[in-house]
């Protein structure tokens, strides 16, 4: 064997130590507590006993008008929220790449602090914020002229509210990222764009959107799969009410498995979970990493 060869497969060996331990904690970490979970999903495991059913869990799912629910209120956080943070992401972002501002690193940690602050915090003091008699969204609409609503404790704003709380934390994050990539897009496409007699509106469909698209998809996919796995604040605004218009299915999981021990149910409805996510992501990485040619014209 060559010289050149050895020192190729020596290469490819530091390589694969490198990365050794991210499988170590993979299998350990991801895999093989999914498998368990998987394997617990056929059973009627409630801390007494465990027995093999079956199918008789996910058969189960089927008439269980509450975990429909929990699906249904979801799948519109994750429509509001995916969505409204990353439009208000890359509209923050876009003002405060202007280096004219003054001040301008303070804003993107102001921004940006919301999101490294813990969700348990954050929900407390929202709390406060939707106080029905001393909340201070509630005073501003007494200033207003309007009656104070109950936003917590009324079917009809409550999924609204946790909404907007998630929105609030993840736009800076989602900003964040998108300043990375409007700082890496080259100015030249922006003079040629220019020269061309592009406004500023054509250069922003055709030259920033494209090129923020990789960053886009990375947003995309991340922030669904965070939106489906939302929990913490609906545990600690809303427990699930009122009359269960804000729980979602993480949070469904959590009742069946943590309090009232149904721990084999709760983990078919884990597993139903993880199916809509896999299904999602897949979505996104078909349909969501196409069509990145530039036209200016």
């Amino acid at each position: 064997m060559s010289k050149k060869n050895i020192s190729a497969l020596n290469y490819d060996k530091c390589g694969y130590l490198f990365i050794t331990p991210f499988y170590i904690f993979f299998f350990f970490f991801v895999f093989t507590p999914i498998a368990i979970n998987i394997a617990l999903s056929f059973t009627n495991f409630n801390l007494k006993s465990i027995n093999f059913v079956g199918f008789y869990n996910y058969v189960k799912l089927l008439s269980d008008s509450l975990f429909f629910i929990s699906i249904k209120n979801t799948f519109i956080y994750v429509l509001f929220t995916v969505f409204f943070t990353m439009a208000l992401g890359l509209v923050f972002a876009i003002a405060l790449t202007n280096t004219a501002i003054k001040g301008i690193k303070f804003f993107r940690s102001l921004y940006y602090l919301p999101y490294v602050t813990s969700m348990v915090s954050i929900s407390m003091v929202w709390l406060w914020l939707y106080e029905p008699s001393s909340g201070l969204f509630n005073k501003i609409i007494s200033l207003m002229g309007q009656e104070p609503k109950k936003w917590l404790y009324d079917s009809t704003y409550a999924l609204g509210a946790i909404i907007v709380m998630g929105i609030w934390k993840g736009m800076g994050y989602y900003m964040t990222l998108y300043i990375a990539g409007l700082n890496n897009i080259p100015g030249y496409l922006y003079e040629a764009a220019r020269v061309d007699g592009a406004n500023g509106f054509r250069r922003f469909l055709h030259i920033t959107m494209p090129m923020l698209k990789p960053v886009t998809f990375f947003i995309l996919i991340t922030g669904t799969i965070n939106a489906f796995n939302v929990f913490e604040q609906v545990n600690v605004m809303t427990s699930g009410g009122p009359m269960n218009s804000t729980t979602t299915i993480v949070h469904q999981i959590y009742t069946r498995a943590f309090t009232e021990y149904q721990m084999g149910y709760g983990a078919a409805q884990a597993v139903v979970l993880l199916l809509v996510i896999l299904v999602f992501t897949l979505i996104n990485f078909k349909y969501g990493n196409q069509g990145q040619d530039l036209d200016i014209g």
